[in-house]
């Protein structure tokens, strides 16, 4: 498949301008729905979560996120952003106790948000509904990308292991984002160790070509790091117009990794963005302009449509 003729990230600094302008069109509306700092959506209930088999479907939990239409007849013939629905350590479907967070945290923006400006900026066409999914659902097989979210206290059942094994190794692959520091690393390495006790994770470089897919990605991977939108607000300084705060917790949370497991040809089956949080990248971008310049708009989006692209051209 031939990549789409899409302008790049030329220095440390720049964004394409068509990307400034699709992104900054999605803060005025987002103005126009409460303004940034708003949250919208409606209240949201245990028993909507276990259930729930879209996002497009549940309550938006920052501003209003886009809609859009494929071509009659060839809906089925799109990209769909799978969140997975999991257990944690200490409760059923994310609500344990203490270091990590929920399997739902960010959506549903995130997921409307990131796939919108995935069709936007790419050839790809996307559902525009998203799906929520359980490793064990049988409809698994069609969706080639999954995603887990705030993963530091995953624990899988016994009978997802073989599954998820199984759908990797078959041409899947899961992205894992939003966990912080060592603690939270070493409960998701745990858990894919059950699935592959004969793999390891190794560290991508900025020189491997999942950044420079669509966006040519040429900073540190720490110059990637996404703080949440609250750990941001609190290390801003509105007399610079500069964050003072890009990670969450301790030393061990500086250094932000991008981490991959392999089949035996090489390809991609595990990618783990480990010490930055893209979903609330993805989610927040009409709640705060600042946050949005410096972390949706730089980091989180070209981050996350590189990943997804070379994803799936490969």
């Amino acid at each position: 498949m031939k990549h789409p003729k899409i302008p790049f990230i030329r220095s440390r600094a720049a964004i394409p301008a068509m990307l400034v302008i699709a992104l900054a069109a999605g803060i005025v509306a987002a103005q126009r729905f409460g303004g940034f700092g708003g949250f919208g959506g409606g209240r949201r209930s245990r028993s909507d979560l276990e259930t729930v088999r879209t996002a497009r479907e549940y309550p938006q939990g920052s501003t209003e996120t886009p809609n859009w239409t494929n071509t009659p007849g060839f809906e089925k013939d799109v990209f769909t952003f799978a969140r997975i629905r999991c257990d944690r350590e200490g409760g059923g479907y994310g609500y344990g106790r203490g270091g990590g967070g929920e399997w739902h945290t960010d959506f549903p923006d995130s997921d409307l948000n990131l796939s919108f400006r995935l069709q936007q900026m790419t050839s790809m066409k996307v559902d525009p509904d998203g799906r929520v999914i359980n490793l064990t659902d049988p409809e698994l097989v069609h969706y080639p990308w999954i995603y887990m979210v705030e993963p530091g206290r995953l624990l899988l059942k016994d009978e997802e292991i073989p599954v998820l094994r199984r759908y990797l190794l078959n041409g899947g692959v899961l992205m894992a984002d939003d966990f912080w520091g060592e603690r939270q690393w070493e409960g998701f390495h745990r858990e894919m160790k059950r699935v592959f006790p004969d793999r390891e994770f190794k560290d991508l470089s900025v020189e491997h070509p999942i950044f420079h897919s669509v966006f040519d990605i040429k900073v540190p991977k720490n110059k990637l790091q996404v703080p949440s939108i609250r750990a941001a607000e609190r290390g801003y300084d509105p007399a610079t117009s500069t964050f003072y705060i890009t990670g969450e917790g301790g030393e061990d949370t500086r250094e932000v990794h991008v981490r991959a497991i392999t089949d035996d040809k090489g390809r991609i089956m595990v990618i783990a963005t480990h010490n930055t949080d893209n979903g609330d990248g993805w989610e927040r971008e009409g709640e705060n302009h600042a946050y949005f310049q410096t972390f949706s708009e730089q980091r989180a989006y070209p981050l996350g449509i590189n990943i997804l692209f070379y994803i799936m051209t490969h």
